[in-house]
């Protein structure tokens, strides 16, 4: 076929001709000098191109081929016609309709958009199709067309490549919870993803009653997934539910992506901010505990390393097992040290106990502000980011209160809903700091609409871990409300109004601490 021909209506009267004759769909990919490289015999209502997969075809540049092929009608373009052209990269997608006498009809013709904008109708959403007309009146310079096309959509692709933050799909289904839950979890899971120098570019959502158990997303759901990732040009789909092992295989490998699980971002997140020796080891025993169950899955590429057949066989460890053999031993010796570190702890805890000086230890969901109220009342030098888990490692300072009397005030690691298990065990040891605090300061971000799920959620972990001590709530950023809000909120609950960030309520936060800690006799040491 010419090079500078889409279709001629010799190759579609051809291709309708064969596809009339056994009843069923037919096509050719063809290359950009007009030759036929593949040749496709679909059933009566689809067609199935190869797999060579989403990525390989380059960032900004099209496949070098375009598929054109029959419709045993006259339907036009498919979703499956759609989809083939988005996740292939194709440099164009072309149906040939027939009549009853089995000649061609209209040729429908879609490409990639070089705007990248969404139209109305989400099933043409990166795709731009010119005008049906049949086969014989499409005589457009098709190797200048294409050029031109190829060069806007590499202008797009490298303009949303500027920029150090890497771009993502956040996917959440409902699995039983309310619309209101469903907008909280996403908010919270973008302000992870903030954290973690991630910028959400796009949100999957699916209602069902419980998550699928092998893709999460149903089919129809996955394969929208699939089309807005290639759309939107991540490399990056975090997933709100925890991912099985199979869950996790199963998305990667449809995607060909990175998929990572909430618990993934949070332990990136601890990775990002761990800074003292401590830190570091007790978020790389959670990433083994975490990455131990996971090992299994990657059983296809961990062959044996003894060569089968003769003068091959005999005993010896596949890769997989010297992978999980190691990554044990590596969680034994990480515990063996965070015990070492424990007994550190202790004796410092012991030494702090004799000398009778009462503990204020703040405490609360992450972001909420802790650190900027530790610096805020102590006035010294303390780390603070507008970040979700900023501070791993306890900060601990002095803090003297109008009547010459003094305490420690103690920082530590936000907590969050469903902190991952292994997250919680290999922090336990910093936790324990919380055991000897005389008073607890949980802050509360009282500008967030969920607060008091997020208090209770505080709550939980507190009393896994056996946290008895006395509490007061500290409604924390009420510069971000309206006058009087914070006041009837923190009158609610038994609180005390502040901002740390103006420093105002502080007055009343200390004579609230210092009464209950002295006065009422619950907080003494």
């Amino acid at each position: 076929m010419p090079a500078d021909r889409l279709i001629t209506q010799e190759l579609a009267r051809h291709l309708t001709e064969i596809s009339r004759e056994i009843r069923r769909q037919v096509g050719v990919l063809l290359d950009r000098r007009g030759l036929v490289q593949h040749v496709m015999v679909g059933d009566a209502h689809s067609i199935t191109l190869p797999d060579w997969g989403r990525l390989r075809a380059g960032r900004g540049r099209l496949r070098g081929l375009r598929c054109l092929h029959t419709h045993l009608g006259n339907e036009g373009l498919t979703r499956d016609d759609r989809t083939d052209l988005l996740l292939l990269r194709l440099d164009a997608m072309v149906t040939v309709g027939m009549d009853d006498e089995g000649l061609p009809a209209l040729a429908h013709t879609a490409a990639l958009a070089p705007t990248g904008e969404r139209t109305a109708d989400d099933r043409n959403a990166g795709i731009e199709c010119l005008d049906p007309q049949p086969p014989a009146r499409i005589a457009f310079d098709f190797q200048e067309w294409i050029r031109d096309r190829e060069a806007a959509l590499a202008r797009r692709t490298g303009a949303q490549r500027i920029g150090d933050r890497e771009g993502a799909i956040l996917v959440s289904v409902t699995a039983g919870r309310s619309p209101g839950d469903l907008e909280i979890h996403i908010a919270e899971l973008r302000e992870l993803a903030h954290s973690a120098g991630v910028d959400i570019v796009d949100v999957v959502t699916q209602n069902r009653p419980r998550v699928d158990p092998k893709t999460v997303l149903g089919s129809g759901k996955l394969d929208d997934l699939v089309i807005r990732a290639f759309q939107s040009d991540v490399d990056l789909v975090i997933v709100d539910q925890d991912l099985t092992p199979t869950q996790a295989r199963n998305l990667g490998e449809r995607m060909e992506l990175r998929v990572i699980d909430r618990t993934q971002l949070i332990l990136d997140i601890f990775a990002q901010h761990a800074t003292t020796r401590d830190g570091k080891l007790q978020v790389e025993l959670a990433q083994l505990k975490y990455l131990l169950p996971r090992l299994a899955q990657r059983a296809e590429v961990s062959l044996s390393r003894l060569a089968g057949g003769i003068g091959g066989r005999g005993p010896g460890e596949t890769q997989l097992e010297v992978d999980r053999r190691r990554t044990r031993d590596r969680v034994t010796r990480l515990e063996r040290e965070l015990k070492k570190l424990a007994a550190q702890r202790e004796n410092r805890r012991q030494r702090r106990g004799r000398r009778a000086v009462p503990v204020l230890s703040i405490v609360g969901y992450t972001n909420a502000g802790k650190s900027t109220l530790l610096r805020a009342l102590t006035r010294t030098e303390v780390h603070v980011a507008d970040q979700m888990f900023a501070t791993l490692d306890p900060t601990s300072r002095r803090l003297r209160f109008p009547r010459e009397r003094e305490v420690i005030v103690t920082d530590t690691v936000g907590f969050i809903r469903d902190l991952p298990a292994d997250l919680v065990t290999a922090f336990r040891a910093t936790l324990e700091e919380l055991t000897d605090a005389s008073l607890l300061l949980h802050v509360v971000d009282a500008a967030t609409p969920d607060c008091e799920r997020r208090i209770e959620a505080v709550r939980r972990v507190l009393n896994d871990i056996g946290m008895q001590a006395p509490e007061l709530l500290v409604f924390n950023q009420i510069d971000r409300m309206e006058d009087g809000e914070g006041d009837a909120l923190a009158r609610r609950h038994g609180g005390v109004p502040v901002s740390a960030l103006r420093r105002t309520g502080l007055r009343r936060l200390l004579a609230r601490a210092e009464r209950m800690l002295w006065e009422d006799g619950e907080g003494a040491p």
